[in-house]
């Protein structure tokens, strides 16, 4: 994936609202095509290309643009989506005033927005949304109670206990099976329960508080909060110590436990399966894909271990901290607090209109994005990137039959497994029916729970049937993009190719293959051939497909930006993990070579000339690193460090561009400066 800050959108470029529901983008809001002096706003002269070249491309905006109290990171994500926010708040704004009919998606979002956007009536109610199922959680009486409660919370987007999703098997891609996994904590990693540095200590220090205050706002005392904190701090580090580290889970192999239920219940005899999945709507399974057995090994420890009060305490702990930032303001400023400011260091809640639209896009994006396309997204833009992706998939066929390290018959299966890559682009081909959803104004809460629900369903459907790989995972409006390795698909969605704040025919090649061929195109193709997606053959099955010693010089190389990237420092004593980073690394430097020969194939590049002052080749390198523009706050940043497969932003740009041969001709980088990486040292896979 191109990236996880999906939770990071914002800043405002001049938009403007029209009313024709077929209005398009480069017409509605957009300035004029300042070619020659658009990157003015970007590049920073003061610093030198040659000591640091993510700060030399983008530094003067980063200078000029501080992080907003209410954000825990700024950047070309925040630009790039304030500009969807604007044009989704005006499609809900619409929707509210319609009076559509009953039924139809216009009534729908616009009855989600007005729940959603009605504090009043969402203070009045407090934890009124949420009574019934703390009352059921009260009430339950054995074991069977607190696992029919652990399904029924799971449907409604409460991840208890652990982690579970619905999708192909990885050996067998034309079969849907349900996955179980880790999880059941509320810190954003393991390692979060564990490390004892004084960052770490901190915040769980500042959690065990969080806790204990939102216990008083259910009404205990202080005692008994107190009491409650400690008792989910002890479950949840229970369930941290049989999790794996992060860069375990990039081994697709060692994660991959297919068994059927009775096998399953060998390992947890005290979890009765069928009684926990029937509550969460899934019947008629007689086999799972479980991806870390030694977890669910410590989770039957603590169903034996823990009494009945403490299953309690535990369940409404997760319920209300799925929810609190959906109800009255109390629960929600304490959330915030915690997840907002402690662990993000953000001292201002983002506005409400903005965190309505964030529900509605994780629970309906799909109604919304069937609107969002038709007034928003034009033939001739997709066009230009059907024929963008058809010419990066070209340049890695002709990178591929070039190595001088693989095998011919390692080169046909790979360049056979690159031509039967899926393209999806822009948006789907056929829109997801909500028909059976049912939204009123009546309680924002509850609407998120019946969508939790709808959604929950859906995915349910899809046991049993033939896949559905004309399928998306990611709405039109996100920018972001993925690659699937068991549909071997890349899906790149029309956001993806937004540049803030510029017409998409305003925008030349050079910058364009740099910003859209190199970090979002050539690197969603290039996770087809990473340390995990190239363990998937052409049919999306995981197989090995090299021949013996082809895999082992590959893994030499990756070792090799393993290597290059542990020695990246990046707060306080913060190293970047170079283990649990290294697909999205040798994604960044796959697409940053593969934009760059298709880029090298266009007019723009072969007449040489300079527009702004820079050649085609510097355009795109400077169109790369517009990708990733931006800074986190240090306290953001070290969460990513824990629990991110990513890199920091700069070092999305200054690690691969160092690998790049053209970039020391492009900006005269030479031995001595910063920028050098010596020829023997540059990491060279594909």
């Amino acid at each position: 994936m191109k990236n996880i800050i999906i939770n990071v959108l914002s800043i405002v470029i001049i938009i403007q609202v029209f009313s024709s529901y077929k209005t398009k983008p480069e017409t509605t809001f957009l300035q004029p095509c300042p070619l020659d002096t658009f990157l003015n706003a970007y590049v920073d002269t003061t610093v030198k290309p040659q000591d640091d070249f993510f700060m030399y491309a983008m530094g003067k905006w980063i200078k000029n643009n501080p992080i907003p109290a209410s954000e825990r990171s700024w950047g070309i994500w925040s630009k790039v989506n304030e500009e969807n926010y604007e044009r989704m708040r005006a499609i809900n704004e619409e929707a509210a005033a319609k009076k559509a009919e009953r039924g139809t998606n216009w009534q729908k979002i616009g009855d989600f927005w007005h729940s959603g956007m009605d504090s009043t009536t969402i203070e009045q109610q407090g934890l009124k949304p949420l009574q019934a199922e703390l009352n059921k959680i009260n009430s339950i009486k054995d074991v069977n109670g607190i696992l029919n409660e652990i399904g029924y919370l799971q449907s409604i987007g409460v991840g208890a206990l652990f982690g579970s999703y619905i999708g192909q098997d990885e050996k067998n891609s034309e079969m849907i099976f349900l996955h179980l996994y880790q999880g059941g904590i509320g810190l954003p990693e393991r390692d979060y329960y564990f490390d004892n540095d004084s960052r770490t200590k901190n915040i769980r220090t500042e959690y065990v508080k969080h806790i204990t205050n939102i216990f008083q706002l259910l009404g205990e005392n202080a005692a008994t909060a107190k009491e409650n904190a400690s008792v989910i701090m002890r479950m949840e580090t229970s369930l941290a110590e049989k999790s794996r580290k992060l860069a375990d889970l990039r081994d697709p192999y060692e994660n991959y436990n297919k068994m059927d239920l009775a096998a399953l219940n060998k390992i947890t005899s005290s979890l009765n399966w069928n009684t926990l999945l029937a509550s969460a709507g899934i019947k008629s399974i007689d086999t799972v894909i479980v991806g870390q057995p030694e977890f669910f090994s410590g989770a039957e420890e603590l169903i034996k271990n823990e009494g009945l009060e403490n299953w309690k305490t535990y369940l409404r702990w997760n319920l209300i901290n799925s929810y609190a930032d959906k109800i009255s303001r109390s629960f929600n400023d304490e959330h915030f607090h915690f997840y907002g400011t402690i662990l993000n260091g953000t001292t201002e809640q983002r506005p409400r209109w903005k965190r309505v639209l964030d529900e509605e896009e994780n629970l309906m994006g799909f109604m919304l994005g069937q609107l969002y396309v038709e007034r928003y997204y034009s033939p001739k833009v997709k066009a230009r990137y059907d024929k963008m992706v058809d010419n990066v998939l070209e340049a890695y066929r002709d990178r591929i039959m070039k190595l001088d390290w693989m095998s011919d018959a390692t080169k046909q299966k790979a360049v056979q497994k690159l031509g039967t890559v899926m393209k999806k682009v822009g948006y789907p081909g056929k829109w997801r029916d909500y028909s059976s959803l049912t939204i009123d104004k009546s309680s924002y809460a509850e609407n998120v729970m019946r969508a939790s629900r709808w959604y929950n369903d859906y995915e349910i459907a899809k046991l049993n049937k033939p896949v559905d790989r004309t399928e998306w995972e990611m709405t039109p409006q996100t920018w972001n993009a993925y690659y699937n390795p068991s549909n071997n698909e890349i899906v790149l969605p029309a956001a993806a190719f937004i540049v803030p704040g510029m017409a998409d025919s305003c925008v030349d090649d050079a910058l364009m293959y740099g910003y859209a061929a190199g970090s979002t195109i050539g690197h969603e193709i290039t996770h087809g051939f990473d340390d995990q997606g190239s363990q998937f053959d052409e049919k999306g099955n995981l197989v090995e497909w090299w021949t013996k010693e082809d895999r082992e010089k590959f893994n030499l190389k990756t070792k090799s930006i393993v290597r290059q990237f542990n020695d990246y420092m990046v707060l306080d004593s913060l190293r970047v993990n170079g283990e649990a980073t290294q697909g999205e690394n040798i994604a960044d430097l796959g697409g940053m070579l593969l934009g760059l020969d298709a880029f090298k194939k266009t007019d723009q590049y072969k007449s040489g000339e300079k527009i702004g002052g820079f050649t085609p080749v510097q355009r795109y390198f400077l169109g790369f690193a517009l990708s990733w523009y931006g800074q986190v706050r240090p306290e953001a940043l070290a969460v990513r460090m824990k629990s991110d497969v990513h890199s920091p932003n700069f070092l999305r740009v200054n690690g691969p561009v160092v690998d790049v041969d053209e970039f020391y001709t492009a900006f005269n980088i030479q031995p001595g400066d910063k920028m050098y990486r010596a020829d023997s040292a540059r990491v060279r896979i594909w």
